[in-house]
């Protein structure tokens, strides 16, 4: 059978052996790191600002239930009509229910990762709808049928031969593979749909209680036509978005736009806090926000590991991570890759299926020591290897691991084993890498370091003589 595991080891064996591939993903992040350094150096305390982006998490996931009735309350006072999702389908239904209450027929999205998680376009599109992603990145991994390459980046993976290879074959339009030219064919495109689109949907970056308001970060201003052109607009966010104060989207706008790509700030910052009102020019006649849960609460009875819920979805942890930067995006096999992915989708989507992704890191730290809101992530990763195994162990590590107690709780019986292992080592060594060799599978890739000719036990008794 087929499972995440064997497809995620598949998948990893591929695509690290495609040197080309990882020298596009390699040339990608060249230049973020010095870039992000450059940009955190405007801060006047960077490791300051990270222990306060953390309180403010802490303190929010904290006390989530009451900043949630805030945000809520104030939403709706406005107008605004908040529904609550406590899954998936329950999500969808929700949306779905909205769109053919309007017999929409053309929906335009901005970026939203929340709604990777929950399949939203398949289910749209099921519906007999006509969903169309707004950013450009988006946009082009939907002409290609494929799920996002990356939290901020959904196209990372692609060169501008490939971009305009699938401009060619989709809308037959792609005179060169220049950037700007291939971002007008986009243009072109999105521009009729959003005029014709009955519905937006977008995704929301922060969710502000003190205000009941929604914060959305782009740099392109698709998020905003797709929430001031259609009649109704849609908003589908997690619940462990929020943030207490207006005030502390001056810490993480500038800190999100950092991590995420380098800038000291996006281009366009964007509050919403209802329906179009009276006087205004523009914005949705109905406004829906979706909070979805999706075992979020699960994570948040965590005490361990809700830390992870303070996440900002900056994909910093992705950029650093020397496992994610040679097998990719995708072979993650999940809408949240990297060490941040690795950590929470064993909590959303069942920790015996996912827990090869606690094993999907080489502990080296990266992800913990860049991440801006100071979320322990690789000792995460190792929380979770710990709970597969209680929770459901393997017979056979399990059995390995009770004969190594056996052995190392009696001196004498470990003596004797060294000294063996001395001699099957030896043995091993003429067969190594043939079919008669039983480790193969460990030693095809590793080197066995040898036991040493004489125990620190047997040195001290011989000196002592």
């Amino acid at each position: 059978m087929n499972t995440p595991a064997s497809q995620f080891n598949a998948d990893a064996r591929r695509v690290s052996a495609d040197l080309r591939h990882r020298g596009i993903i390699r040339t990608a992040m060249n230049n973020y790191e010095v870039v992000r350094d450059r940009r955190k150096a405007g801060f006047q305390d960077w490791q300051g600002a990270r222990d306060l982006a953390a309180r403010t998490k802490c303190e929010t996931i904290s006390h989530l239930d009451t900043h949630l009735e805030q945000f809520a309350r104030l939403l709706e006072a406005r107008g605004t009509v908040v529904h609550w999702a406590a899954n998936a389908q329950h999500a969808r239904d929700i949306i779905l229910g909205i769109v053919r209450g309007k017999n929409a027929r053309v929906i335009v999205k901005s970026k939203t990762m929340t709604s990777e998680e929950i399949h939203l376009n398949e289910a749209l599109e099921n519906a007999g709808c006509e969903v169309v992603e707004s950013d450009l990145g988006e946009f082009i991994v939907q002409l290609r049928e494929e799920p996002p390459y990356h939290l901020v980046f959904p196209a990372m993976h692609l060169t501008r031969a490939e971009i305009q290879q699938t401009f060619q074959r989709k809308s037959h339009d792609a005179p060169s593979d220049n950037p700007e030219d291939l971002t007008m064919v986009a243009r072109r495109v999105l521009r009729e749909k959003y005029l014709q689109a009955d519905v937006g949907i977008t995704g929301a970056n922060f969710a502000i209680a003190e205000t009941g308001m929604i914060s959305i970060t782009e740099n392109e201003g698709n998020a905003r036509l797709t929430a001031a052109l259609p009649q109704t607009m849609i908003t589908l966010i997690g619940i462990e978005k929020v943030l207490p104060r207006l005030e502390d989207l001056a810490l993480f706008l500038p800190m999100l736009a950092v991590m995420g790509t380098g800038q000291p700030l996006a281009c366009y910052n964007t509050l919403y806090g209802g329906p179009r009102q009276p006087g205004e020019a523009d914005g949705p006649e109905e406004f829906h926000v979706v909070m979805l849960d999706n075992r979020r609460t699960t994570l948040l009875a965590d005490a361990e590991q809700r830390d992870a819920l303070g996440c900002i979805r900056c994909g910093a942890c992705l950029n650093v991570c020397p496992i994610f930067c040679n097998v990719g995006g995708h072979t993650y096999g999940t809408v949240y890759g990297g060490p941040i992915g690795s950590v929470i989708t064993p909590h959303l989507r069942g920790l015996h299926e996912w827990k090869h992704l606690g094993y999907a890191s080489s502990l080296c730290g990266a992800c913990s020591e860049t991440c801006p809101v100071r979320i322990d992530l690789h000792h995460h990763l190792l929380q979770n290897r710990r709970n597969a195994s209680y929770a459901k162990p393997i017979r056979w590590q399990k059995l390995a691991f009770q004969l190594f107690a056996l052995v190392a709780n009696r001196p004498r019986l470990w003596s004797l084993t060294t000294r063996l292992a001395r001699l099957g080592q030896k043995f091993h060594g003429l067969i190594k890498g043939r079919a008669l060799d039983p480790a193969q599978a460990w030693t095809r890739t590793r080197e066995i370091q040898p036991i040493a000719r004489q125990s620190f036990h047997e040195w001290w008794k011989e000196r002592g003589k």
